[in-house]
């Protein structure tokens, strides 16, 4: 059996952020002077605001940003350097031939209206999600066959080994409830977290307090306020009036203003952002590979890292964060020239194609991407929708020609082994690959399936990477302890702290 404590998971973080030396960050995080206030407000800026609160069903990650580790919980859970720590069990085992997982849950620990966490709380929750398609990552539990508590333990069953199985516990799949609670839970939340949810202006802001009750280190501050703020100029013009503390999503061509003076410093993290272009693949001109592959040479990456100033390259569906990354560069490299001549060879003279993308985006994205194309002998409109007709339109009804989102998930290779995602890739090499992945039990023979099966998704032009983003962040100096790595997916405020100074 594998034992994984407390301890060891504690030397894993410490690896961790050894293994970030090579972060592209122009400076270390700030460090405030004067003694920290236990009873600080700290604001901080957020892009998109979540359309609802509700944890199980609403898609989107600007649930997960604020709500899990904040306010709700797993059994276990993850560093921004993705390594996977203890949460609400103090320690697992997993039997040698990854059948079974054995987790120990903490005694006293509480929900926020004070009800004890139990075992059988566990065994209801995950039990409930396996069995409810309705709520999201469903599918991740599928490889469980029973969920079993006896005393604090609770074990894990599963019918086939799932390399991926800790990992999807670290997220949605694995989110700890209330049994049969009878919270509301698209405006309210009743979780384990070191926060409770105390107020949200819709279109404003949302609130959290600090969980005097929590079961572990209490919160440094007493208050966080998100200010949704979603344009840069407006979020900057908030900073230099003192209105916000730390801003995410931040624009790094702002970094001299918002530095100037000496109250915020830009951080630039590691994330694992893919800007993804996807091509509907169903039918028309991008059915045809040599079409795909034209639009992915037509288009000159590093324009998007300069315009961003942050980033970097990417050219497959797996950052450098993740398992299973390799440098692809040299399978669409830059070249009009032999763009021109797929499109040639294709047959497609003057081809016109629409790009949808939601409206919160710069500018500065479609504006290249109507430029190159411009320059191989595409006609690219440009349509900026808001993020709810997105959602309609392209991600659940799949009407579109192109499309751009970025995609903050971790390990979210499954949605190219899935030909009912939005992306409409279908192939079988890739599904096969992946399901050997999940199915292997060294996380080396994983990470290499996975290796194989983005490079043929690659190679089929199934989509196209634009750059990998950074997470770039403005830190009051005053502001310890604010997460700068992977901060559109996970925003975890446990050691965020403010001082008088």
């Amino acid at each position: 059996m594998f034992r994984r404590t407390a301890l060891a998971a504690a030397a894993l973080l410490a690896a961790g952020a050894l293994a970030l030396t090579g972060c592209t960050s122009p400076a270390p995080a700030p460090t405030a002077t004067g003694d920290a206030d236990p009873d600080a407000s700290v604001a901080i800026r957020l892009v998109l605001e979540p359309g609802n609160l509700d944890i199980r069903e609403t898609a989107g990650a600007a649930v997960d940003q604020i709500l899990v580790d904040n306010i709700y919980q797993g059994l276990v859970s993850r560093t921004p350097e993705q390594d996977i720590v203890p949460a609400l069990a103090s320690d697992w085992e997993v039997s040698s031939d990854g059948l079974e997982y054995t987790f120990t849950v903490r005694e006293g620990v509480t929900f926020h209206d004070g009800q004890e966490l139990t075992p059988q709380d566990v065994v209801w929750s995950l039990q409930t999600r396996k069995d409810t398609p309705a709520w999201r990552d469903s599918a991740r539990l599928a490889n469980v066959e029973t969920i079993a508590a006896d005393g604090q333990d609770v074990t894990l069953t599963l019918s086939e080994p799932d390399s991926s199985l800790l990992w999807n516990l670290t997220g949605r799949a694995g989110i700890i409830l209330k049994q049969d609670d009878t919270v509301d839970y698209k405006t309210a939340a009743n979780g384990t977290g070191p926060f409770t949810l105390t107020n949200w202006r819709q279109g404003d802001s949302i609130t959290f307090a600090r969980n005097e009750e929590y079961w572990g280190d209490k919160a440094k501050v007493a208050e966080v306020v998100f200010d949704y703020i979603p344009d840069n100029q407006a979020a900057l013009n908030a900073a230099l009036a003192g209105e916000v503390d730390a801003l995410t999503g931040f624009d790094a061509n702002l970094t001299s203003q918002v530095e100037a003076n000496g109250d915020y410093q830009v951080v630039l993290g590691q994330s694992t952002d893919k800007g993804t272009l996807a091509f509907n693949q169903t039918s028309g001109p991008l059915a045809d590979k040599r079409v795909r592959q034209a639009i992915r040479q037509a288009i000159d990456h590093d324009a998007f890292v300069e315009a961003l100033a942050s980033g970097s390259t990417l050219y497959g569906p797996i950052p450098e964060l993740d398992p299973g990354y390799e440098d692809l560069s040299d399978v669409a490299p830059y070249d009009p020239e032999a763009a021109k001549a797929l499109l040639a060879e294709a047959g497609e003279e003057d081809l016109e194609l629409t790009l949808t993308i939601p409206n919160f985006y710069s500018t500065t994205i479609p504006q290249i991407l109507v430029s190159n194309l411009n320059d191989v002998g595409i006609t690219l409109e440009v349509d900026q929708v808001d993020f709810g007709t997105w959602l309609n339109d392209v991600y659940t009804n799949k009407d579109y020609d192109l499309s751009f989102v970025l995609h903050t998930e971790a390990r979210d290779f499954e949605n190219w082994a899935n030909p009912d995602y939005y992306f409409t890739y279908d192939n079988p090499e890739v599904q096969r690959l992946y399901q050997e992945s999940l199915a292997a039990t060294d996380e080396t023979e994983a990470a290499d399936l996975l290796a194989q099966a983005a490079k043929i998704v690659s190679e089929d032009a199934a989509g196209d990477w634009l750059y990998s983003g950074a997470s770039v962040v403005a830190v009051g100096t005053n502001i310890t302890g604010m997460p700068s790595i992977n901060v559109n997916e996970r925003l975890n405020l446990a050691e965020l702290a403010k001082s008088n100074g």
